[in-house]
């Protein structure tokens, strides 16, 4: 039961995030809905009337959320393996939990950054890029960990990693048409989500200090 109650957080506490940096890129105009090109290709792969888009979203959203949630796991499971299932542990032996949560969330972050530097290249932007996604890192860090020490399993981890990735790359990303201001703050790369994600890492720090974790 314990580890049930912490893989539903684990669902949920990403949804929630990236749910409010996405409201706030479309309120703010750095990106609108709705990507009329994307549902129609979600209409193609569904076999539904490309008319009804709000039938069209619900049910690929629906399905990216459970079944793509799913089939994800294979990938983020073996990552978190290594992340949250061996190094916060091993550092755990030496460190406090803040100081794990910074450390691992450097180490992770460091270790994406060729795969950044392949999408933007050398251009202007890349050390924006490589900044924003080390900032929601650092907050995603603080937030398994907890989760991962909390329930002693690397499942929600794994689900919550699945999740965000999902999320953001299947679902909200693609539904956004993109404007001059967009590359800045949509997606991992851009500066919404590493804010908001902040935000959500100041609240488990301060629960893991209160708890004593």
């Amino acid at each position: 039961m314990k580890e049930f109650k912490y893989l539903k957080f684990a669902y949920l506490t990403p949804v929630l995030y990236i749910s409010i940096a996405y409201v706030f890129i479309w309120a703010l105009g750095f990106g609108e809905l709705i990507n009329a090109d994307r549902v129609l290709r979600w209409a193609t792969e569904l076999g539904i009337d490309p008319t009804n888009q709000s039938l069209i979203i619900v049910i690929m959203v629906f399905l990216l959320l459970t079944i793509g949630v799913i089939k994800n796991l294979g990938s983020t499971l073996g990552e978190e393996i290594g992340w949250r299932g061996f190094l916060i542990f091993e550092l755990r032996k030496v460190m406090s939990f803040k100081a794990l949560a910074i450390v691992s969330g450097i180490i992770w972050a460091i270790w994406h950054f060729p795969i950044i530097n392949l999408m933007y290249g050398s251009g202007d932007d890349l050390l924006l890029h490589m900044g924003a996604f080390t900032i929601m890192i650092l907050g995603v860090s603080v937030i398994l960990a907890y989760y991962t020490f909390k329930s002693n399993s690397l499942w929600p981890a794994a689900v919550y990693h699945s999740i965000h990735n999902i999320y953001i790359q299947k679902i909200c990303t693609p539904l956004t048409i993109s404007n001059d201001s967009t590359t800045f703050w949509i997606d991992e790369y851009g500066f919404m989500i590493p804010i908001v994600t902040t935000i959500f890492a100041v609240y488990f720090w301060r629960k893991a200090s209160k708890e004593n974790l």
